[in-house]
């Protein structure tokens, strides 16, 4: 269950082998990855403060918060690589697809089985 969980971090890592194969733009697996990976633990933190608030509103503030600023990290860290190399943006968005598509479905599979389901994801 729990390679099941961090599927997106192993299809992280599986990606880095199939960009050495293809050829495609090594900054783009790193910006994706640095990207990825800073938003995750991003996402680590603030839920954590969200489950340890007291008020409502300060738990839909962090969430709502770290919501957006992540969505523009990864999307900024995206447009960087593409600025640098047009390949590697895309590359980098590609990935990110992939990883967000994978994170949300199993996020979604997953949620029911929870035991505290009530927390933020």
């Amino acid at each position: 269950m729990l390679l099941v969980r961090y599927l997106d971090l192993v299809l992280l890592a599986v990606a880095l082998p199939v960009f050495l194969a293809a050829g495609l733009p090594l900054l783009g697996w790193g910006a994706a990855a640095a990207a990825w990976l800073a938003q995750r633990a991003l996402q680590a933190y603030t839920n954590r403060k969200a489950v340890a608030a007291d008020d409502p509103r300060k738990t839909v503030a962090i969430i709502t918060g770290s919501m957006i600023g992540r969505g523009w990290l990864v999307a900024l860290t995206i447009f960087a690589a593409g600025l640098s190399d047009n390949d590697a943006g895309l590359s980098a968005a590609v990935l990110v697809i992939v990883l967000f598509t994978a994170y949300f479905t199993v996020s979604m599979i997953l949620r029911p089985f929870e035991q505290n389901p009530e927390q933020p994801v």
